[in-house]
């Protein structure tokens, strides 16, 4: 069994490798479940003012192919603040919307924005009981948000390139005289 800098190490060398979206999400959240030791995590992205939450691992469903606005989720209070959400117990903190955690086991999360400097993404980590997340389950976290954005990134760009070329070749410019 490999131990969380081995698991973050692998993760982040796949993350740079990864050709599809739904590989790097396969990536993201079986990495983030086990860097946390967490009973769920989540991988959500930021699409047109809502969060859409992409996949998920986790010991029950969650929320996956849901959206939700960007300003009435936890996980948009993170990408719109860039910066971690840390809570301990859900029941306590007005960021959580309780009506769309009520369904689910989750009592305490941490979510982490991918690409801190202008978030596509977040990262979520859920557990069963009240947790209070440690500086190292934070930093792991970050550290494969980091790499998870990188990825995101690239992928997106090429997939618009792939779309130009698509558009110019359909269109008949490629073979066009210059």
């Amino acid at each position: 069994m490999m131990d969380a800098s081995e698991l973050l190490n692998t993760a982040v060398a796949d993350l740079a490798l990864v050709q599809d979206l739904e590989q790097a999400q396969q990536i993201i959240r079986r990495t983030a479940r086990r860097l946390a030791n967490a009973h769920g995590s989540s991988v959500v992205l930021l699409d047109h003012g809502y969060c859409f939450y992409a996949d998920e691992d986790a010991v029950s469903p969650l929320w996956k192919g849901q959206r939700f606005p960007v300003r009435q989720c936890i996980s948009g209070w993170s990408i719109l603040h860039r910066q971690p959400a840390i809570v301990p117990d859900i029941q306590v903190d007005e960021r959580v919307p309780q009506e769309a955690y009520r369904p689910t086991f989750v009592k305490s999360l941490a979510i982490v924005p991918m690409r801190v400097e202008d978030p596509l993404g977040a990262i979520g980590a859920y557990w069963i009981q009240p947790h209070h997340v440690t500086d190292e389950e934070l930093s792991r976290l970050q550290s494969l948000a980091e790499a998870a954005g990188a990825a995101l990134t690239r992928l997106i760009a090429s997939a618009d390139t792939g779309r130009r070329a698509t558009r110019l070749v359909s269109s008949g410019a490629a073979g066009a005289p210059v």
